[in-house]
């Protein structure tokens, strides 16, 4: 037993080439982020509350898909979606269709606590949000150069990308060194433990660049994107359809509880069973167990555990440039 803590900022085709100015300011992020977690955690805040402040500061990073950082869909505008919910109590709350909030999580986590509903969506979203008096911005402060440049490139190739994938453009070799390896930011999740074996998760995104208008991903579905119970909660991040498919959050939590596997054993599986290249997740356990597993080129992802182990990764080893926490 003992707190434990894991994060993500997205999966996907992210190349080993990604230069430093790409990859160093994500990492830089995550360090942070973990820090602000494992301060909570050791300042005994519950794991619902850890949860939300670090997705919160994921939201507010441009360098990732949520928040400030949102993807645009086809019509150049964002779309914002988030879920967060408790292990214990399986309470959750969701939100999708977001142009003006500033923090998707804070106000998933009102869904859950102020409302009957467990899921709003558009118009019914932002009207909420202005009723609860929650943060807001004009839309336009959602858009940014770098997120209009990816929808051209993507357009371009005549793609929906998922996170962190590149388009055909930036894989020629005309392309010029400053825009290779400008692959797409992340979804970002967090999952939590207390000494206690108190759960909780939370997702945030901005979708897939160039996506239709209305298409709602994994995220904000409960089970697939975002899931927690009194075993395990997990975060997952890739391609929304084929985690929306498989069920992916759920099916963890049922082959620990139903077939007695392990969070490791059990978040593996559904992995190694998601299509190749579409799915990510990080999970941890009520025993304080942490898996941070992944069936794309890499992920995003950190950790700490009350033992004093840390990590801050994105390829498969060490060797491939993860960094680890001194």
């Amino acid at each position: 037993m003992g707190w434990a803590i894991a994060l993500h900022g997205g999966a996907g085709d992210i190349p080993l080439s990604l230069p430093p100015e790409r990859r160093l300011p994500r990492e830089e992020t995550l360090r942070r982020c973990l820090r602000i977690g494992v301060a909570a955690l050791k300042a005994n805040r519950p794991p619902l509350d850890v949860v939300e402040l670090v997705v919160r500061e994921l939201e507010n990073c441009p360098h990732f898909n949520a928040g400030r950082g949102s993807v645009l869909t086809t019509n150049a505008t964002v779309e914002m979606e988030a879920c967060i919910m408790d292990g214990n109590t399986k309470r959750c709350g969701a939100v999708s269709g977001l142009s003006t909030v500033v923090n998707a999580i804070s106000l998933a986590r009102l869904v859950m606590e102020k409302t009957p509903h467990i899921y709003l969506a558009f118009d019914g979203a932002e009207s909420f949000a202005r009723e609860q008096g929650v943060e807001t911005r004009d839309a336009s402060h959602f858009i940014t150069p770098e997120n209009i440049e990816r929808l051209t490139q993507a357009k371009a190739a005549n793609r929906v990308q998922i996170d962190y994938t590149q388009t055909a453009l930036e894989k020629t070799p005309q392309v010029s060194s400053s825009n290779i390896g400008d692959s797409q930011i992340g979804t970002v999740g967090c999952v939590a433990v207390d000494g206690n074996g108190n759960l909780a998760a939370a997702t945030s995104t901005g979708g897939l660049v160039n996506k239709m208008v209305g298409r709602i991903g994994d995220t904000p579905i409960i089970g697939a994107g975002t899931y927690a119970n009194f075993l395990c909660a997990i975060s997952a991040t890739g391609k929304g359809e084929a985690i929306i498919r498989a069920t992916v959050g759920r099916d963890v939590a049922a082959l620990m509880e139903y077939k007695g596997l392990s969070l490791k054993d059990a978040a593996d599986y559904v992995v190694e069973n998601s299509p190749k290249g579409t799915t990510g997740l990080v999970a941890v356990s009520a025993t304080g167990e942490v898996v941070m597993a992944f069936n794309t080129t890499g992920m995003f992802r950190a950790c700490a555990k009350e033992d004093g182990s840390s990590e801050i990764a994105i390829w498969d080893s060490i060797e491939n440039g993860d960094l680890l926490l001194p």
